[in-house]
């Protein structure tokens, strides 16, 4: 709790606001009604999630994934499922966050259908983390995609690497 109102002589007080040593703990005398807008500062716009956690993370490495790389990152700029290069992700630019969905843009190898791996050309890709929410007690992206509108693909959130558990949706 931010401070603890103390009435005095029909008046709101604020004693010992913070407890945090080097900060003020002294008494306050305020106006009446100050001292709920003191208690709520930093309150608008908060989740049931505490405020450290409020920015989603992007999974975690976990399953599949536990070799990869930018889970548990905030907006990584590299994303790689640790598979082939078709798993790889680089140079991203984030354009949302935060969200119910986060999506950007990058750069990643297309692979065409009856094309090996080693024929892929890297191309623009766009990526999108959603579903997010709580996993071992951690606020995230628990879902990521990424897909190559240019070739006619788009997002389809039945079709995604479960970053929380570490798996593909739906299995291969």
């Amino acid at each position: 709790m931010m401070g603890a109102g103390l009435m005095r002589g029909g008046r709101r007080w604020l004693k010992n606001w913070t407890g945090v040593a080097g900060r003020f703990r002294g008494t306050f005398r305020l106006a009446p009604g100050a001292a709920v807008a003191l208690t709520c500062i930093g309150c608008a716009g908060t989740t049931s999630h505490p405020v450290t956690e409020a920015v989603p993370a992007l999974g975690r490495p976990a399953g599949v994934f536990a070799h990869g790389e930018g889970f548990g990152q905030v907006r990584p700029a590299r994303i790689f499922n640790g598979g082939d290069p078709t798993g790889l992700v680089s140079h991203i630019s984030w354009k949302s966050w935060g969200g119910a969905r986060a999506s950007g843009t990058g750069m990643s190898d297309y692979v065409g259908p009856s094309q090996s791996v080693a024929t892929g050309t890297e191309e623009p890709v766009t990526v999108v983390a959603f579903n997010p929410g709580t996993c071992h007690g951690k606020f995230m992206y628990r879902a990521l995609e990424w897909y190559f509108p240019q070739h006619g693909q788009r997002f389809d959130p039945h079709r995604y690497e479960d970053i929380c558990a570490g798996t593909y949706v739906p299995a291969p």
